[in-house]
C-alpha cells in the first residue's frame, strides 16, 4: 500500500487508541480520587448471655503512662508491653460501658467520662443511640465505682440528669469516701477534682431520690448482683448477671493493662487507693473467672471488653470474645 494511502489510517488509528487511552486513565484517576472516609464504626457490640441481651459500649480512649503502673519494674513492662506489639511509654486505653436488656429492665453498667477528660472520650450516649437505644429508656445505671470516668457521663454540660428514670446504685463503701466533703477536705490537693466530679455526678440524682445505695453481694435487679471488689476504690464492685446456664461477670476496674496485669496480677495502678486489697481482688476474681470459665466484661480491655480468663504456667492471659451475629436460637 502506498505511503500516502497508510499514513491517514495509522493517524486514525492512532486518534481513536489515544482517545480510549484517556478515557481509560479518566475512569482510574476518578475511582483514585475517591476520598478516604476516616470515620470508625459505631462503638457498640452485642451478645446475649442467656434471655439477657448484653450490649458493650465504647466511651472512647485514654493513653495511660506504663509508668504510672507499680510493684513492678520499667523492663519488666516494656517486655510484656512488646509482646502485644503495644509501644510505651502510653499505651491506649480503652474506656467501656455495658446496657444490659433483661426483658424487664433496661441496665447501664457504668456511665463513661463524658468530655471532662478529653476529646477523645464522652462517646456512651451516641453509642447508645446507635445501638438502638435512649437515654430515657434506661431503669438503672449500676456504677461500679465513683471514678470520673465511669460517672461524669451521668450528667450533661448542665448539670442535669442524663438518664431521666433511672435509680443509680452505688456501693455505700464509695459514697461514704467520694460523696464526703470531710474525707475530700483531708485529700491531696491533686484528688480534689476527683472528688468534686462524684458530687457533681451524684447531685441531680440525690435531690429527686435517684441515688442508690448496697452494702456488699447483693442482689440488685432480678439476675444482677453486686460482688465486691474493694482495694481499686474504698466500695469498687463487680457485677455478676446470670440468665438460665450462663454468666458474665462485669469486674469494673480490675484491670488497666491487658498486657501487663494478666501475665502479672501482683501488678498494680497509681490510681488505686488501696494497693494491696486491689491486688488481692483481681488475684481472687482472675482465679474464679479461669476455674468457673465465666465470661467477663472490663471497663479498661480492649473494646468490645468482653472475653475469658485463661489460666498460665505464669499468671493469666486474655481471650476475647470472637465476633459473631446474634444467631437465630438466641434471640
Amino acid at each position: 500500500m502506498a505511503a500516502s494511502k497508510l499514513l491517514p489510517k495509522l493517524s486514525r488509528l492512532a486518534a481513536r487508541f489515544g482517545i480510549a487511552l484517556l478515557a481509560s486513565l479518566a475512569i482510574f484517576t476518578a475511582d483514585a480520587a475517591a476520598p478516604q472516609a476516616k470515620t470508625q464504626v459505631p462503638g457498640y457490640y452485642r451478645l446475649m448471655v442467656g434471655k439477657f441481651e448484653v450490649t458493650a459500649l465504647y466511651d472512647g480512649y485514654i493513653d495511660l503512662d506504663t509508668k504510672l503502673l507499680k510493684n513492678t519494674t520499667e523492663k519488666q513492662v516494656q517486655t510484656l508491653v512488646g509482646r502485644m506489639f503495644l509501644k510505651g511509654p502510653k499505651v491506649q486505653t480503652a474506656v467501656n460501658a455495658f446496657l444490659v436488656n433483661t426483658g424487664d429492665h433496661l441496665v447501664l453498667v457504668d456511665a463513661g467520662a463524658a468530655k471532662l477528660f478529653g476529646p477523645t472520650l464522652g462517646n456512651v450516649v451516641d453509642n447508645l443511640k446507635a445501638a438502638g437505644y435512649d437515654p430515657a429508656q434506661v431503669d438503672a445505671v449500676l456504677v461500679t465505682h465513683l471514678h470520673g470516668d465511669h460517672v461524669n457521663g451521668l450528667i450533661a454540660a448542665d448539670g442535669s440528669r442524663v438518664f431521666p428514670k433511672a435509680d443509680i446504685w452505688s456501693a455505700r463503701a464509695d459514697n461514704d469516701f467520694w460523696l464526703s466533703e470531710d474525707v475530700a477536705a483531708k485529700a491531696p490537693k491533686d484528688y480534689q477534682a476527683f472528688f468534686k466530679m462524684a458530687r457533681d455526678a451524684a447531685a441531680p440524682y440525690q435531690r429527686e431520690g435517684a441515688w442508690k445505695t448496697f452494702e456488699r453481694d447483693q442482689e440488685i435487679l432480678p439476675g444482677i448482683g453486686s460482688l465486691a471488689a474493694h482495694g481499686h476504690t474504698p466500695g469498687h464492685s463487680a457485677y455478676l448477671l446470670r440468665s438460665g446456664d450462663q454468666s458474665l461477670l462485669i469486674w469494673g476496674d480490675l484491670v488497666h493493662n491487658h498486657a501487663v496485669q494478666f501475665v502479672r496480677p501482683e501488678v498494680a495502678i497509681e490510681f488505686d487507693v488501696d494497693k494491696s486489697k486491689a491486688v488481692a481482688a483481681r488475684k481472687a476474681l482472675f482465679a474464679r473467672a479461669a476455674s468457673e470459665k465465666l465470661l467477663v466484661g472490663g471497663m479498661h480491655l480492649p473494646f468490645p471488653g468482653i472475653g475469658h480468663v485463661r489460666r498460665e504456667p505464669r499468671g493469666y492471659a486474655w481471650v476475647p470474645v470472637e465476633f459473631g451475629p446474634i444467631r437465630a436460637e438466641e434471640k
